[in-house]
Formats: C-alpha cells, structure tokens, sequence
C-alpha cells in the first residue's frame, strides 16, 4: 500500500498533511483513522492504517509479561501508540511527545514500508540512510531468505 518518499513539512501546530496519493487510499481502507507510535530500532515514527495496527497490537498483547524483553515491547509500543484522524484538509496533528522522542522539526521525510509508513526528520533521514548505504554486508551475513531474493 505505502512505498516510497515523500518530502513534507510539519507546521507550527505539528500537523503534517498527508501527501494526496495515500489520502483516497487512506479513506477507503480506515475512514482516515490512523495509529501513530514510535520505532523501537529507529528515532522515528510509525503510522498504521488503524486496522493494520489492530492486529499488531493483538500481536503484541500475546507476547508474555514474564519476558522482560517482550514487556520492554508491550510498553513502549502499545504505550506510545495514539489514535489519530486525517482532518478536513488530510492532515494529521502528531502529538508534541512523540515529535520530541523523533527529533521532528520543520522538514520531515514520509518512507513507505508497505502497510506502514515512517515519519523520520528529513536530516536524520539523510543520515540514516547514509549510514545504510555505507555498511558493507557480504552475502554471508545476510538471512538466507535475502540471499536467495530476485530483484
């Protein structure tokens, strides 16, 4: 559903509007109802469709309560997950915390990843994706199921 980039901005009241290729889509799959929360790996937000976080968040309510680990998960994810809609004008308010935890500032990078996307600030964006490009993986270290991927 979600791939690519997209440049956007963030105005003074932390509201970001959602570029016009996912609005329609948005619309038809959630009524425009969103999740946003943070990345665990990454200084950056994720935004679900609300039936797609739905699921994951069943997902992470399975996982044990005696594995400090999965609980780590349970309360960072589920505990920084919010609702939110696209208004009027399709856009979303990103709440002032989770702004915070991202480092979000005026300029802001929207990265598709199939049925979510991820709102990185557009510098940490550069730098991450700097970063990736010049690690070296050599074959062996990459799982199998990459190894025999066909692009």
């Amino acid at each position: 559903m979600f791939r690519g980039i997209n440049s956007i901005n963030l105005d003074a009241k932390g509201r970001m509007a959602m570029p016009s290729r996912y609005r329609e889509q948005l619309l038809a799959a959630c009524a425009g109802r969103l999740v946003v929360t943070i990345d665990t790996n990454h200084r950056c937000l994720l935004l679900y469709p609300l039936a797609e976080w739905e699921q994951i968040e069943r997902e992470i309510e399975g996982l044990s309560s005696f594995d400090p680990v999965s609980q780590r998960v349970k309360h960072l994810l589920i505990g920084h997950a919010t609702d939110l809609e696209l208004d009027g004008s399709g856009r979303i308010l990103l709440p002032q915390e989770l702004r915070h935890y991202a480092g979000l500032s005026k300029h802001l990078c929207l990265v598709g990843q199939g049925k979510k996307l991820e709102i990185w600030d557009q510098e940490a964006w550069n730098s991450q994706r700097e970063a990736w490009f010049a690690e070296t993986a050599s074959a062996a270290e990459l799982p199998e199921k990459l190894r025999t991927l066909a692009l």
